[in-house]
């Protein structure tokens, strides 16, 4: 079931508490990639699309829904390497052609939304308003694995309620919203039962 978009301050607080927490058990590593996830991402972005960053950032941020990082990379890669994409639902299939075939990411892509917002922290690794929340990032804040089930994160108030939670971690640790939630998002899918 979906959290509630409007908890009182001591749920708000909690989920800021959750976050922190995976942050403080990462390990060195973990820690190195998700400081170093986006960067990365975002020379990805650049070498798959020779050299238009926001072209192969916008591409894989449309074929990113439901799909594991290892598979959104192969999805995106293929797809500049034939010319087309192919391998996900129409809908993503058909806003990464509109990308390829030259038109913006901003105008293409649900910019208030994960898909937009994952496009940004990788076009841009510095931006400091962008923050991916997807469903680990969910789980990393709630404090629960939902598998499976509905998160509710089309909503926009829930989304919000997130993003704002991971920019109070963020802000008490002294990093980019995005950092936080890179760091956090390796350290979840890497712990057991994951």
């Amino acid at each position: 079931m979906p959290i509630d978009i409007n908890p009182d301050a001591a749920i708000r607080e909690g989920y800021v508490r959750n976050i922190l927490k995976v942050w403080d058990s990462a390990t060195t590593d973990q820690m190195a990639r998700g400081m170093n996830w986006y960067r990365t991402a975002n020379q990805l972005a650049e070498m798959i699309s020779d050299g238009n960053v926001n072209a192969g950032a916008g591409v894989i941020a449309a074929l990113s829904a439901n799909k594991s990082w290892g598979e959104n990379v192969k999805l995106a890669t293929r797809a500049f390497a034939n010319g087309e994409p192919t391998g996900h639902v129409g809908d993503a299939i058909r806003k990464a052609a509109r990308i390829m075939s030259g038109e913006s990411p901003e105008l293409v892509l649900p910019m208030d939304s994960k898909t937009g917002h994952f496009y940004r922290c990788i076009a841009d690794p510095t931006d400091a308003d962008a923050i991916c929340i997807d469903r680990h990032a969910h789980d990393v804040a709630v404090g629960e694995r939902y598998g499976s089930a509905d998160r509710g994160l089309g909503s926009k108030n829930r989304y919000a309620l997130l993003a704002h939670v991971y920019r109070e971690a963020a802000q008490r640790l002294g990093m980019l919203p995005q950092v936080v939630q890179a760091v956090t998002w390796v350290v979840w899918i890497e712990s057991k039962g994951n």
